[in-house]
């Protein structure tokens, strides 16, 4: 069978510029029509898109003609038709996890089994990539069935091959052969099938490389990017997961454009981005100081690297060349430390299967689930039971809840002491608690 994929997360942030065109032009049109005039066609929406080459190459960035707000009619539609939402991966109840739902594009009916194992595949390479790797149990995974009348992507393996998709995948997107879009209305649609979507990851049934990250998609949807990339191609998680730098590391962009000139804006929000020196972030205290000289698992000590956000002076890197610079790499340092902030931002250090909405028997079993780095320290009405430091199974009568005829409160709280986060502020984050009562 000829199977293909295409992965997407998308980053939703409204492209102002293309924004305020629209906008100028709306007002024009307006202004005209009371004149008498002709109204004028509003100009095209627009949106920043990243593709990537090849492995091992710099990304790229594009401006792609921004995806046709969907009609009334289109939204029913998906509504009331496909979108079986499957779980790969469950972990925990949503609210403490991370949640991840993954859209397929260019199976037919008959295929969606295919689709579930490269979802399987594919996260199973994601979560291979540190962080990932020491924090998989932070998530769940949700497959989102997205019945096409037709296997495979538009553009493979020319241009003019054209397949009747559910979200309309295509290479040759904007004439570049390996920037794979998608229609990102579409996209959210029937990612809102899933229980809940941190990130969406859409998977295009293609063997060709190319992928995709959206980094300029405007959505009220509440979960961070879109990055497309092939299914059956050995080299297209490493799109999702350098997205997934942006989306929730918040991390900038490592590379740089060869002539692209001097930065002379202000100091950048991103952590991995600076102005500054490495003696000059040492003396004040800024961004990146505290992995000054420390080894990172890109390769090389953190200093500060000239190049970056897409200029070739102006401003720094941590490291000579992390996956936020070219595919195939680790992420350094201070991106790891990033992107581990950005797991807590939607996962909490300790999770349970037991309600804890309900009252629980001195018998009953509580299980919590943490990460390996964390440990968990148990409390009966508030004071700590040593005993039981580290036990991620208990039941209240083994941790002393005494049966005097009162009610009690068992609270696990877990602290993620990982030694890949060194800033206090972030740490705080690293921490979480659950509560049960116990009823007389």
């Amino acid at each position: 069978m000829n199977r293909r994929i295409s992965v997407g997360i998308s980053v939703r942030t409204a492209v102002s510029a293309g924004l305020a065109v629209a906008a100028l032009a709306a007002t024009t049109a307006v202004a005209a029509t009371a004149q008498g005039a002709p109204s004028a066609p509003q100009a095209q929406r627009t949106q920043k898109v990243e593709y990537f080459t090849g492995s091992g190459s710099h990304p790229r960035e594009a401006t792609v003609p921004a995806s046709k707000p969907l009609s009334a009619s289109d939204k029913a539609a998906i509504a009331a038709g496909d979108g079986d939402v499957t779980p790969i991966v469950q972990n925990g109840p949503v609210d403490k996890k991370l949640d991840v739902a993954f859209v397929g594009d260019g199976y037919t009916a008959d295929q969606q089994e295919d689709f579930h194992a490269d979802v399987r595949a594919k996260w199973a390479k994601m979560t291979a990539v540190e962080p990932y790797a020491s924090y998989t149990g932070l998530f769940n995974v949700w497959a989102v069935d997205a019945v096409s009348n037709e296997s495979g992507v538009s553009g493979d393996p020319t241009k003019d091959v054209v397949r009747d998709t559910a979200l309309d995948s295509a290479f040759f997107c904007d004439g570049t052969e390996r920037l794979l879009c998608v229609d990102t209305g579409k996209v959210e649609s029937y990612a809102s099938k899933a229980p809940a979507a941190d990130l969406v990851v859409v998977l295009s049934n293609s063997t060709k490389y190319g992928g995709a990250g959206y980094n300029d998609v405007s959505s009220q949807v509440g979960y961070d990017g879109i990055a497309t990339a092939s299914s059956d191609n050995d080299q297209s998680d490493q799109i999702a997961v350098h997205e997934t730098g942006h989306s929730l590391g918040k991390l900038a962009d490592e590379y740089d454009y060869g002539q692209s000139g001097t930065y002379t804006g202000p100091e950048p929000t991103q952590v991995n981005l600076t102005k500054l020196s490495a003696d000059e972030m040492g003396s004040q205290q800024q961004k990146w100081y505290r992995w000054l000289g420390q080894e990172s698992p890109d390769g090389g000590p953190v200093g500060a690297y000239e190049g970056g956000g897409y200029y070739q002076y102006g401003l720094n890197r941590p490291t000579e060349n992390s996956i936020m610079r070219t595919l195939g790499r680790e992420f350094n340092l201070p991106g790891r430390e990033a992107m581990i902030a950005g797991f807590y931002r939607y996962a909490s250090a300790v999770s349970s299967p037991v309600a804890t909405d309900r009252a629980l028997r001195r018998g009953d079993r509580i299980r919590v689930t943490v990460p390996s780095s964390a440990q968990v320290k148990w409390y009966v009405d508030g004071r700590e039971r040593k005993a039981a430091r580290g036990k991620t199974s208990l039941t209240p009568r083994t941790l002393g809840v005494p049966a005097d005829g009162r009610r009690h409160t068992v609270t696990a709280r877990a602290s993620d002491r990982t030694k890949a986060v060194l800033d206090p502020a972030l740490r705080k984050l690293l921490a979480g608690s659950l509560s049960w009562r116990v009823a007389p």
